[in-house]
């Protein structure tokens, strides 16, 4: 029952879980992020932070989970995964973090 009542919270709170992508390799695509955390539940946002000058992926990104269990499974699980040569690094965003990757990378209405 408990379970249920902060589930319910959660939901009716629109608590939406930022997440923060580290170590990414700077072949990984937007489309591999995102199958990536799908596997684990709904995905309301997710985008890579490039480079203005070359386009080019600066190797980390952010997701948004409308689900803050789901969000929670999907970093102990992903994090010090293995994609694309590098060990990536999973957590939950810090407003600070957000702020430093610049505006390109704050999702909109944020």
């Amino acid at each position: 029952m408990q379970r249920r009542v902060i589930y319910l919270r959660e939901h009716i709170s629109g608590a939406i879980m930022k997440i923060l992508v580290r170590n990414l390799s700077r072949e990984t695509t937007e489309a591999e992020l995102l199958a990536l955390f799908e596997k684990y539940g709904a995905v309301q946002y997710c985008t890579l932070v490039l480079d203005k000058a070359t386009g080019k992926s600066k190797g980390f990104g952010f997701v948004e989970m409308p689900r803050v269990g789901e969000a929670k499974v999907a970093i102990k699980a992903l994090n010090a995964l293995e994609i694309g040569g590098n060990r990536i690094r999973v957590k939950r965003a810090e407003k600070q973090a957000e702020d430093d990757a610049g505006n390109d990378s704050v999702p909109p209405g944020s």
